[in-house]
């Protein structure tokens, strides 16, 4: 099994808020953030699309896919090249090796690019499907100004992951397996910024867990820093986003002692953050 880091959506710059390393000890400069997704070519799957960040779709005009507020405050470069299609294709392959596709949740820069991948079947973890398929259900409406319709518009073969009883994954309860996968891939509930946020955890070739965290944190510095902080360009978005802030708040805390409890084991990421897809992306 082969695991890629891919940026499927530049956005604005922000600015470092302490030395970064750039490995030579200087300090490093501004980055755009990242929508940080992950290809893993599996033998028995196909290729399984962790996240698929800005699509095609969005391209000819954002402001009616993504909105235009979001399109103001974000800034994305709606760079063709960074598309999920595109850089499946650059490897080598075709759409239609996507077979499956898995997100933390469905806001829209998390699922713009699902009508490039129409065959695929999108595993969520249940919370989440029971948001967009159940408004009603839902305890938090205003989230689902986040869920873009035109990026549901294909009709995708959203599936939620069955939770397996009592199912931890070091210590985090209710974790869901997504159905007609063979390779260890779990969606790791991580509450508290969409209604069924979850992360993804996958096990690499060298056996060590990678854990999407996707947007239970925005900034390094949240789980890095003591004490921790959040980046004043990104608090803004996960307070405006959130659907339960003392969840969100436990979920960091979590987060923070599942890195420095198991680091020999599992690498956290978050689906923003442009210094650790930097670091991740180079390895």
């Amino acid at each position: 099994m082969r695991i890629h880091h891919l940026n499927c959506g530049s956005m604005r710059e922000i600015p470092p808020l302490y030395e970064e390393s750039s490995g030579a000890g200087a300090v490093d400069r501004a980055r755009p953030l990242v929508c940080h997704c992950l290809l893993v070519e599996t033998d028995a799957d196909g290729l399984v699309l962790v996240e698929t960040g800005l699509g095609t779709a969005d391209l000819p005009d954002p402001e009616r896919s993504l909105g235009a507020d979001w399109v103001a405050y974000a800034r994305p470069a709606l760079d063709p090249e960074e598309t999920a299609l595109r850089q499946v294709v650059r490897l080598g392959y075709a759409a239609a090796d996507v077979r499956h596709i898995v997100l933390t949740h469905l806001h829209r820069d998390h699922t713009g690019g699902l009508p490039d991948f129409p065959h695929a079947r999108v595993h969520v973890h249940p919370g989440e499907y029971r948001a967009v398929s159940d408004p009603e259900a839902a305890h938090h409406r205003h989230s689902l100004d986040r869920f873009m319709p035109t990026h549901r518009a294909h009709g995708p073969l959203l599936t939620p992951a069955p939770v397996t009883e009592r199912a931890e994954w070091f210590g985090f309860p209710g974790v869901a397996r997504p159905e007609g996968l063979s390779c260890e891939l779990l969606l790791v509930p991580l509450p508290g910024h969409s209604a069924g946020h979850a992360g993804v955890a996958v096990r690499d070739g060298d056996g060590r867990w990678l854990l999407h965290a996707g947007d239970a944190y925005m900034y390094h510095g949240e789980l890095d820093a003591d004490p921790p902080f959040a980046h004043p360009v990104l608090e803004p978005v996960q307070h405006g986003a959130q659907t339960d802030a003392a969840a969100r708040v436990a979920t960091r805390d979590r987060l923070r002692h599942l890195k420095r409890a198991h680091a020999d084991e599992v690498t956290v990421f978050s689906a923003h953050d442009p210094w650790e897809f930097a670091r991740l992306a180079a390895r």
